[in-house]
């Protein structure tokens, strides 16, 4: 896991070449122009999810997880807590086709994403996204997804 300011976001390259495609891309374009949706960057190796989401209350909500890509969360309007833990209870089966698991168990760290920074989640990490904020219960966010193997 990687939480920084965006202002800093070039001193992850070299850590994977697709995610090196994501930085080049995030500093050569506007995010807030993007419409709502997926945007290609580098085929499936690399793209961008744009969208509202309302946020949800951290007790009780899951983990996520995925196995080949990781996610890269940035935040264009208000604030979410975002909650990581190192282990959890597999809640139901893996979806291998959308790469996205879910798993339970008390949340280790926590941190509010927004204000210019962002989060990386690499694959296998746990972390629940989109949870209320104190005054922020919607935002306006992208994920890039980084084909990691």
């Amino acid at each position: 896991m990687i939480v920084d300011s965006f202002d800093y976001i070039a001193c992850y390259k070299g850590l994977h070449p697709n995610l090196d495609k994501a930085i080049d891309w995030l500093n050569s374009h506007t995010l807030d122009a993007l419409e709502n949706g997926k945007t290609i960057i580098d085929g499936e190796n690399v793209f961008v999810n744009v969208m509202d989401a309302d946020l949800r209350d951290a007790d009780g909500a899951a983990f996520e997880y995925h196995r080949r890509y990781a996610d890269l969360q940035i935040n264009l309007t208000g604030s979410e807590h975002l909650g990581w833990a190192s282990e959890g209870t597999e809640q139901g089966e893996f979806d291998e086709e959308n790469d996205f698991g879910l798993r339970t168990g008390p949340e280790h760290c926590g941190m509010t994403l927004g204000g210019g920074r962002f989060a990386v989640f690499f694959p296998g990490e746990l972390h629940k996204p989109s949870c209320k904020t104190p005054g922020c219960d919607h935002v306006r966010k992208a994920v890039v997804k980084i084909l990691m193997k």
